[in-house]
Protein backbone atom coordinates (compact mmCIF):
# COMPACT_ATOMS: atom_id res chain seq x y z
CA UNK A 1 0.00 0.00 0.00
CA UNK A 2 1.31 3.67 -1.05
CA UNK A 3 2.39 5.66 1.93
CA UNK A 4 2.41 9.41 2.33
CA UNK A 5 3.81 11.43 5.17
CA UNK A 6 1.17 12.77 7.83
CA UNK A 7 2.11 15.63 10.35
CA UNK A 8 2.34 12.72 13.12
CA UNK A 9 5.08 12.30 15.64
CA UNK A 10 3.02 10.24 18.03
CA UNK A 11 0.73 8.44 15.84
CA UNK A 12 0.52 5.60 13.29
CA UNK A 13 -1.63 3.60 11.55
CA UNK A 14 -1.74 -0.64 11.79
CA UNK A 15 0.43 -0.30 8.15
CA UNK A 16 2.49 2.80 8.78
CA UNK A 17 6.19 2.00 9.75
CA UNK A 18 8.00 5.37 11.35
CA UNK A 19 6.31 7.74 13.61
CA UNK A 20 4.69 10.50 10.99
CA UNK A 21 3.98 7.98 8.16
CA UNK A 22 0.51 7.12 7.36
CA UNK A 23 -1.05 4.84 5.08
CA UNK A 24 -2.89 6.20 1.81
CA UNK A 25 -6.53 4.03 1.15
CA UNK A 26 -6.84 3.11 -2.77
CA UNK A 27 -6.40 5.17 -5.42
CA UNK A 28 -9.50 6.66 -7.58
CA UNK A 29 -13.05 6.63 -7.05
CA UNK A 30 -15.29 3.63 -5.50
CA UNK A 31 -12.15 1.68 -4.45
CA UNK A 32 -12.39 0.48 -0.09
CA UNK A 33 -11.17 3.48 1.93
CA UNK A 34 -8.65 3.24 4.63
CA UNK A 35 -11.64 4.53 6.92
CA UNK A 36 -13.67 1.67 6.02
CA UNK A 37 -11.21 -0.60 7.01
CA UNK A 38 -11.23 0.90 10.40
CA UNK A 39 -8.79 3.17 10.40
CA UNK A 40 -9.42 6.54 10.76
CA UNK A 41 -6.54 9.05 9.68
CA UNK A 42 -8.46 12.02 10.71
CA UNK A 43 -8.97 11.39 14.13
CA UNK A 44 -5.50 10.02 14.42
CA UNK A 45 -4.33 14.27 13.07
CA UNK A 46 -6.91 15.30 15.66
CA UNK A 47 -5.34 13.53 18.68
CA UNK A 48 -2.04 14.66 17.83
CA UNK A 49 -3.38 18.39 17.95
CA UNK A 50 -4.76 17.23 21.28
CA UNK A 51 -1.72 15.92 22.74
CA UNK A 52 0.92 18.45 21.61
CA UNK A 53 1.12 20.36 24.46
CA UNK A 54 1.10 17.43 27.31
CA UNK A 55 4.82 16.93 25.43
CA UNK A 56 6.04 20.45 25.74
CA UNK A 57 5.03 20.80 29.16
CA UNK A 58 7.53 18.18 30.16
CA UNK A 59 10.64 19.32 27.77
CA UNK A 60 13.90 20.59 29.29
CA UNK A 61 16.81 22.67 27.09
CA UNK A 62 17.97 19.20 26.08
CA UNK A 63 15.54 18.48 23.99
CA UNK A 64 16.22 18.92 20.37
CA UNK A 65 14.04 19.29 17.19
CA UNK A 66 10.87 20.28 16.36
CA UNK A 67 7.29 18.60 17.30
CA UNK A 68 6.57 16.32 14.38
CA UNK A 69 9.73 15.32 13.30
CA UNK A 70 10.68 11.10 13.11
CA UNK A 71 12.63 10.88 16.01
CA UNK A 72 12.97 12.74 19.09
CA UNK A 73 16.85 13.92 20.32
CA UNK A 74 17.88 14.86 23.90
CA UNK A 75 21.24 16.35 24.06
CA UNK A 76 23.40 14.01 27.16
CA UNK A 77 25.78 16.64 27.63
CA UNK A 78 25.78 21.28 27.96
CA UNK A 79 28.41 23.47 27.08
CA UNK A 80 26.15 25.92 28.37
CA UNK A 81 26.96 27.31 32.21
CA UNK A 82 24.09 27.32 33.54
CA UNK A 83 22.92 23.50 32.47
CA UNK A 84 26.35 22.33 31.97
CA UNK A 85 26.13 18.46 32.80
CA UNK A 86 28.87 16.36 31.69
CA UNK A 87 29.52 13.01 32.38
CA UNK A 88 32.93 11.20 32.82
CA UNK A 89 32.42 8.01 31.81
CA UNK A 90 28.36 7.94 30.87
CA UNK A 91 26.59 4.53 30.91
CA UNK A 92 23.44 4.59 29.09
CA UNK A 93 20.77 2.89 31.05
CA UNK A 94 17.39 1.69 29.70
CA UNK A 95 13.96 -0.07 30.48
CA UNK A 96 10.61 -0.78 29.08
CA UNK A 97 7.49 -1.70 30.49
CA UNK A 98 3.66 -1.76 30.51
CA UNK A 99 0.91 -1.75 32.78
CA UNK A 100 -0.42 -5.17 31.96
CA UNK A 101 -3.97 -5.81 32.98
CA UNK A 102 -4.30 -2.88 34.93
CA UNK A 103 -5.38 -0.98 31.77
CA UNK A 104 -8.55 -3.33 31.52
CA UNK A 105 -9.81 -1.52 34.87
CA UNK A 106 -9.22 1.83 33.02
CA UNK A 107 -11.63 1.01 30.76
CA UNK A 108 -13.86 -0.69 32.53
CA UNK A 109 -14.11 2.18 34.93
CA UNK A 110 -13.57 5.04 32.05
CA UNK A 111 -10.68 6.74 33.21
CA UNK A 112 -7.99 6.97 31.29
CA UNK A 113 -5.85 10.07 32.72
CA UNK A 114 -4.06 8.01 35.35
CA UNK A 115 -2.57 4.76 33.78
CA UNK A 116 0.05 7.05 31.53
CA UNK A 117 1.70 7.98 34.98
CA UNK A 118 1.57 4.19 35.88
CA UNK A 119 3.57 3.12 32.32
CA UNK A 120 6.54 6.09 33.50
CA UNK A 121 6.52 4.69 36.78
CA UNK A 122 7.19 1.20 35.89
CA UNK A 123 9.85 2.05 33.50
CA UNK A 124 11.76 4.81 35.82
CA UNK A 125 11.44 2.64 38.89
CA UNK A 126 13.04 -0.03 37.69
CA UNK A 127 16.05 2.32 35.91
CA UNK A 128 16.81 4.46 39.15
CA UNK A 129 17.51 0.87 40.70
CA UNK A 130 20.71 0.88 38.96
CA UNK A 131 21.85 4.84 40.11
CA UNK A 132 20.22 6.06 37.15
CA UNK A 133 19.07 9.29 35.91
CA UNK A 134 16.19 9.04 33.87
CA UNK A 135 16.54 11.22 30.32
CA UNK A 136 13.57 10.39 28.36
CA UNK A 137 10.45 8.76 27.46
CA UNK A 138 8.34 7.47 24.50
CA UNK A 139 5.24 5.83 24.98
CA UNK A 140 3.34 3.27 22.54
CA UNK A 141 -0.56 2.96 22.51
CA UNK A 142 -2.41 0.04 20.82
CA UNK A 143 -6.01 0.78 20.08
CA UNK A 144 -9.20 -0.54 18.60
CA UNK A 145 -10.03 2.87 17.43
CA UNK A 146 -8.92 6.49 18.03
CA UNK A 147 -11.05 8.40 20.22
CA UNK A 148 -9.07 11.82 20.56
CA UNK A 149 -10.44 12.59 23.70
CA UNK A 150 -9.73 9.32 25.14
CA UNK A 151 -5.93 9.75 23.59
CA UNK A 152 -5.35 13.17 25.10
CA UNK A 153 -5.86 11.78 28.48
CA UNK A 154 -3.90 8.96 28.03
CA UNK A 155 -0.62 10.92 26.71
CA UNK A 156 -1.98 13.67 29.75
CA UNK A 157 -0.93 10.90 32.26
CA UNK A 158 1.96 10.13 30.70
CA UNK A 159 2.70 13.82 30.99
CA UNK A 160 2.42 13.73 34.41
CA UNK A 161 4.45 10.89 34.90
CA UNK A 162 7.49 12.45 32.72
CA UNK A 163 7.16 15.06 34.94
CA UNK A 164 7.08 13.73 38.22
CA UNK A 165 9.82 11.43 37.46
CA UNK A 166 12.00 14.37 35.90
CA UNK A 167 12.32 13.36 32.07
CA UNK A 168 11.08 14.58 28.73
CA UNK A 169 8.44 12.87 26.57
CA UNK A 170 10.40 13.15 23.40
CA UNK A 171 7.82 10.66 21.05
CA UNK A 172 5.92 7.83 20.79
CA UNK A 173 3.37 5.95 18.93
CA UNK A 174 -0.20 5.17 18.15
CA UNK A 175 -1.22 1.97 16.55
CA UNK A 176 -5.29 1.77 15.47
CA UNK A 177 -5.61 -1.64 14.73
CA UNK A 178 -9.39 -2.86 15.28
CA UNK A 179 -8.21 -6.35 14.01
CA UNK A 180 -6.11 -6.95 16.88
CA UNK A 181 -7.77 -5.16 19.88
CA UNK A 182 -11.58 -5.50 20.60
CA UNK A 183 -14.04 -2.07 20.90
CA UNK A 184 -13.19 0.16 23.55
CA UNK A 185 -9.76 -1.76 23.93
CA UNK A 186 -6.09 -0.73 24.42
CA UNK A 187 -2.65 -1.02 25.72
CA UNK A 188 -0.15 1.05 26.96
CA UNK A 189 4.01 0.82 26.82
CA UNK A 190 6.52 2.89 27.06
CA UNK A 191 10.69 2.86 26.79
CA UNK A 192 12.92 4.88 28.80
CA UNK A 193 16.55 5.61 28.81
CA UNK A 194 18.78 7.47 31.32
CA UNK A 195 22.08 7.76 32.46
CA UNK A 196 24.48 6.89 35.57
CA UNK A 197 28.23 7.62 35.62
CA UNK A 198 29.91 4.20 35.64
CA UNK A 199 31.86 4.37 38.75
CA UNK A 200 28.44 5.09 40.33
CA UNK A 201 26.19 2.30 39.04
CA UNK A 202 24.65 0.37 41.50
CA UNK A 203 24.54 -3.33 41.31
CA UNK A 204 23.96 -4.84 44.48
CA UNK A 205 27.63 -6.63 44.44
CA UNK A 206 28.63 -4.18 47.66
CA UNK A 207 26.03 -5.35 49.66
CA UNK A 208 27.17 -6.71 52.62
CA UNK A 209 26.08 -8.63 56.42
CA UNK A 210 24.94 -5.87 59.02
CA UNK A 211 23.56 -3.74 56.52
CA UNK A 212 19.96 -2.14 56.93
CA UNK A 213 17.03 -2.52 54.40
CA UNK A 214 14.66 0.52 54.21
CA UNK A 215 11.29 0.84 53.26
CA UNK A 216 9.46 3.43 51.13
CA UNK A 217 5.74 3.25 51.11
CA UNK A 218 3.68 2.11 47.97
CA UNK A 219 0.54 4.28 47.17
CA UNK A 220 -1.69 0.91 46.19
CA UNK A 221 -1.32 -2.13 44.49
CA UNK A 222 0.83 0.08 41.68
CA UNK A 223 0.41 -1.98 38.42
CA UNK A 224 1.39 -5.24 39.29
CA UNK A 225 -1.19 -8.43 40.46
CA UNK A 226 -4.16 -7.56 38.26
CA UNK A 227 -5.06 -10.40 36.95
CA UNK A 228 -5.47 -11.57 40.37
CA UNK A 229 -7.08 -8.56 41.12
CA UNK A 230 -9.43 -8.98 38.58
CA UNK A 231 -10.21 -12.87 39.72
CA UNK A 232 -10.96 -11.65 43.18
CA UNK A 233 -13.48 -9.54 41.85
CA UNK A 234 -15.03 -11.70 39.48
CA UNK A 235 -15.21 -14.44 42.08
CA UNK A 236 -16.31 -12.44 45.08
CA UNK A 237 -18.76 -10.32 42.85
CA UNK A 238 -17.45 -7.07 43.79
CA UNK A 239 -18.44 -3.76 42.31
CA UNK A 240 -16.16 -1.40 41.30
CA UNK A 241 -18.77 1.93 41.58
CA UNK A 242 -19.25 0.62 45.19
CA UNK A 243 -17.70 2.25 48.66
CA UNK A 244 -16.36 -0.40 50.74
CA UNK A 245 -16.26 0.82 54.22
CA UNK A 246 -13.59 -1.59 54.65
CA UNK A 247 -11.19 0.53 52.53
CA UNK A 248 -11.78 3.30 55.35
CA UNK A 249 -12.21 6.43 52.58
CA UNK A 250 -15.41 6.87 50.71
CA UNK A 251 -13.62 6.38 47.32
CA UNK A 252 -15.44 3.22 45.10
CA UNK A 253 -13.57 0.48 45.02
CA UNK A 254 -12.32 1.31 41.40
CA UNK A 255 -10.56 4.41 42.06
CA UNK A 256 -8.72 2.52 45.05
CA UNK A 257 -7.81 0.07 42.23
CA UNK A 258 -6.48 2.61 39.63
CA UNK A 259 -4.43 5.01 42.16
CA UNK A 260 -1.27 5.42 39.94
CA UNK A 261 2.06 3.79 40.35
CA UNK A 262 4.44 6.26 42.65
CA UNK A 263 7.12 7.81 41.11
CA UNK A 264 10.26 7.56 43.23
CA UNK A 265 13.10 9.14 41.07
CA UNK A 266 13.22 12.14 41.97
CA UNK A 267 13.88 11.32 45.49
CA UNK A 268 16.30 8.72 44.82
CA UNK A 269 18.25 10.70 41.98
CA UNK A 270 18.48 13.47 44.56
CA UNK A 271 19.66 10.79 47.15
CA UNK A 272 22.25 9.98 45.52
CA UNK A 273 23.50 13.15 44.15
CA UNK A 274 24.06 14.13 48.14
CA UNK A 275 26.61 12.13 48.23
CA UNK A 276 29.35 12.52 46.24
CA UNK A 277 31.82 10.54 46.93
CA UNK A 278 30.77 8.19 49.81
CA UNK A 279 28.53 5.60 48.95
CA UNK A 280 26.14 4.87 51.64
CA UNK A 281 23.60 2.59 49.60
CA UNK A 282 24.56 -1.01 48.44
CA UNK A 283 21.08 -2.10 46.70
CA UNK A 284 17.74 -0.87 45.94
CA UNK A 285 15.06 -2.51 44.33
CA UNK A 286 11.54 -1.64 42.80
CA UNK A 287 8.80 -3.99 44.40
CA UNK A 288 7.15 -5.30 41.07
CA UNK A 289 5.73 -8.31 39.86
CA UNK A 290 6.74 -10.85 42.85
CA UNK A 291 6.54 -8.92 45.73
CA UNK A 292 9.31 -8.34 48.60
CA UNK A 293 10.29 -11.81 48.10
CA UNK A 294 11.02 -11.93 44.10
CA UNK A 295 12.49 -8.49 44.05
CA UNK A 296 14.36 -7.62 46.99
CA UNK A 297 16.66 -11.07 46.14
CA UNK A 298 17.32 -9.02 42.71
CA UNK A 299 19.73 -6.34 44.92
CA UNK A 300 21.07 -9.39 46.27
CA UNK A 301 24.55 -11.65 45.72
CA UNK A 302 24.64 -15.30 46.26
CA UNK A 303 26.49 -14.91 49.99
CA UNK A 304 23.92 -13.04 51.38
CA UNK A 305 19.89 -13.31 52.93
CA UNK A 306 17.93 -10.20 53.30
CA UNK A 307 16.00 -10.79 56.66
CA UNK A 308 12.35 -9.11 56.42
CA UNK A 309 10.18 -8.11 59.37
CA UNK A 310 6.79 -8.14 58.66
CA UNK A 311 5.57 -5.99 61.31
CA UNK A 312 7.90 -2.92 60.94
CA UNK A 313 4.69 -1.56 58.16
CA UNK A 314 1.25 -1.72 58.28
CA UNK A 315 -0.37 -3.03 55.26
CA UNK A 316 -2.55 -0.92 53.54
CA UNK A 317 -6.70 -2.15 53.86
CA UNK A 318 -6.95 -2.37 50.41
CA UNK A 319 -4.20 -5.51 50.72
CA UNK A 320 -6.38 -6.67 53.47
CA UNK A 321 -9.49 -6.18 51.67
CA UNK A 322 -8.66 -8.07 48.67
CA UNK A 323 -7.33 -11.13 50.30
CA UNK A 324 -10.26 -11.79 52.38
CA UNK A 325 -12.03 -11.49 49.48
CA UNK A 326 -10.19 -14.01 47.62
CA UNK A 327 -8.96 -15.96 50.11
CA UNK A 328 -5.71 -15.62 49.37
CA UNK A 329 -3.19 -17.41 51.50
CA UNK A 330 -0.05 -14.83 53.41
CA UNK A 331 2.01 -16.28 51.12
CA UNK A 332 0.69 -15.50 47.60
CA UNK A 333 -0.14 -12.41 48.92
CA UNK A 334 3.63 -11.47 49.25
CA UNK A 335 4.40 -13.24 46.08
CA UNK A 336 2.17 -11.08 43.86
CA UNK A 337 1.52 -8.07 45.99
CA UNK A 338 4.00 -5.03 46.88
CA UNK A 339 1.89 -5.22 50.49
CA UNK A 340 2.52 -1.33 50.96
CA UNK A 341 6.38 -1.34 50.20
CA UNK A 342 7.16 0.13 46.65
CA UNK A 343 10.43 0.54 47.08
CA UNK A 344 13.45 -0.53 49.04
CA UNK A 345 17.36 0.78 49.97
CA UNK A 346 19.79 -1.44 51.22
CA UNK A 347 22.79 1.08 53.25
CA UNK A 348 25.15 0.82 55.32
CA UNK A 349 24.11 0.52 59.31
CA UNK A 350 25.94 3.84 60.44
CA UNK A 351 24.31 5.76 57.12
CA UNK A 352 21.02 4.61 58.05
CA UNK A 353 19.76 7.16 59.97
CA UNK A 354 21.24 10.02 57.91
CA UNK A 355 20.13 8.50 54.63
CA UNK A 356 16.42 8.89 56.34
CA UNK A 357 16.58 12.22 57.00
CA UNK A 358 18.13 12.93 53.83
CA UNK A 359 14.68 11.04 52.41
CA UNK A 360 12.12 12.36 55.02
CA UNK A 361 13.19 16.20 53.81
CA UNK A 362 12.60 14.83 50.54
CA UNK A 363 8.92 13.68 51.38
CA UNK A 364 9.29 10.41 51.87
CA UNK A 365 7.97 8.36 55.17
CA UNK A 366 11.16 5.50 55.57
CA UNK A 367 11.29 3.21 57.78
CA UNK A 368 13.97 0.53 58.80
CA UNK A 369 12.01 -3.03 57.51
CA UNK A 370 14.72 -5.87 57.92
CA UNK A 371 18.49 -6.55 57.86
CA UNK A 372 21.29 -8.30 55.50
CA UNK A 373 22.81 -11.69 57.11
CA UNK A 374 24.78 -14.06 55.64
CA UNK A 375 22.79 -16.94 53.53
CA UNK A 376 22.37 -17.71 49.60
CA UNK A 377 20.88 -14.84 47.95
CA UNK A 378 17.58 -14.92 49.30
CA UNK A 379 14.47 -13.16 51.60
CA UNK A 380 13.68 -14.20 54.51
CA UNK A 381 10.83 -13.52 56.66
Amino acid sequence: MAKKKGKSSNLKTDSGTASGDKSGGASGGGGITYAQSGVDIEAGDRTVDLIKGHLKRTYSPRVLGKHGAFAGCFRLDYNERLFKRNYKDPVLVACTDGVGTKVMLAVQMGVHDTIGQDCVAMNVNDMIVQGAEPLFFLDYVGVHKVIPEHMEQIVKGVADGCQLAGCALIGGETAEMPDVYKKGDYDLAGFAVGVCELSRVIDGQRVQKGDVILGLTSSGIHSNGYSLVRAIIKQAKLDLDKVYPQLQDDRPLGLHLLEPTRIYSKQIVSLLGAYKVKKPISGMAHITGGGLPGNVNRALHNSINAKINKKSWPVPPLFKFLQSQGNVADEEMLKVFNMGVGYTLIVRPHFADAVMDKLRKLGEQPFIMGKITTGAGRVTF
